[in-house]
């Protein structure tokens, strides 16, 4: 059984999920503000400015929320699984999944990083681990 595939992956959020095929976390940044955010916008919404930039991102956050999931959508969603929303290093939220650990060990304000996971043949897609370091590499 095949996971629920995004629907468009071209266009303004193409440099995203080409950054994800790569293995690494890219977000628009505005240069003229300096303000990170997620998702994918044709305009600054901290300034208004035209076309923010992309650049990678250091991958690192914290869990703001979590839920476990106990049953799964299907059997291509094996539960149980933790939804977790993160907030990122730069500001920026957003919602993934926390992989590698029971979900009983996920706790709000836990460190967390970025992996990839393989999606689909063409697609990866963020996903985060508890980070035993903190953050610190």
């Amino acid at each position: 059984m095949e996971r629920i595939q995004p629907q468009r992956t071209d266009g303004l959020a193409a440099p995203y999920f080409a950054g994800c095929r790569e293995g690494e976390l890219r977000l628009q940044h505005c240069p003229s503000c300096g303000h990170w955010q997620f998702y994918p916008r044709p305009f600054c919404t901290a300034c208004g400015a035209d076309a923010p930039a992309w650049e990678a991102a250091s991958g690192h956050g914290t869990v703001a929320s979590f839920s476990v999931v106990r049953r799964g959508l299907s059997p291509a969603y094996e539960a149980p699984y933790t939804i977790a929303l993160v907030d990122l290093a730069e500001g920026p939220r957003m919602m993934s999944v926390i992989i590698g650990c029971e979900p009983e060990a996920v706790k709000v304000g836990a460190p967390v990083t970025v992996c990839f996971e393989q999606w689909s043949e063409d697609l990866s897609l963020p996903v985060f681990r508890l980070d035993e370091n903190g953050g610190v590499k």
